[in-house]
């Protein structure tokens, strides 16, 4: 038993050292579209997973305002949704706290959506969508990284949709490296 688990740290030590020496790569808020890159194009109804956070005629969608408007109430929604969430699964290791942070997730997906009007009010509010997260984080870039608000926007989008937290970084960065 003893001999297992010195196996395993050694292969974790491995991986950490493996993951520590591997070139970094450029933050996706210093990266710019370039000339050449094409935005996905976006289902043209509110039929879709994700909802733009931009409407067809470039404007910020109202639902994406409530949300900028509401940022505090959606932060400590995450907050508090994803702290319930761990505190539920904190008694089983690794696979609770992976749980744990999951459902704090959903919770926290939940106040955020309660805090902009719910989904109704996004589907109403949105002419723009997409089935596919990374084809949301890339027309974002695209299309609309150079506003002024995008900061604001991106971040309130992120409270709606947790998955585009971890989605855009390496959408963006893919795309880079293809263009």
């Amino acid at each position: 038993m003893i001999i297992r688990n010195l196996a395993i740290a050694g292969v974790c030590a491995f991986a950490l050292v493996a993951c520590a020496n591997a070139p970094a790569s450029a933050p996706a808020s210093s990266l710019r579209p370039t000339a050449t890159m094409v935005a996905p194009e976006p289902i043209e109804d509110s039929s879709g997973k994700y909802m733009s956070p931009y409407t067809s005629d470039e404007v910020v969608a109202e639902w994406v305002d409530k949300a900028i408007s509401a940022k505090l109430g959606a932060s400590i929604g995450g907050t508090a949704g994803r702290m319930a969430g761990e505190r539920l699964a904190e008694n089983v290791p690794f696979v609770g706290g992976f749980l744990g942070r999951a459902a704090g997730q959903s919770m926290g997906r939940k106040i955020a959506l309660e805090s902009v009007g719910g989904e109704a009010f996004m589907r109403e509010t949105s002419d723009l969508s997409f089935n596919s997260i990374n084809d949301l984080s890339l027309f974002l870039f695209v299309e609309h990284s150079h506003r002024e608000n995008f900061a604001d926007v991106l971040a309130a989008t992120q409270e709606i949709y947790p998955e585009l937290k971890t989605a855009y970084g390496p959408a963006i960065q893919r795309a880079v490296k293809v263009s």
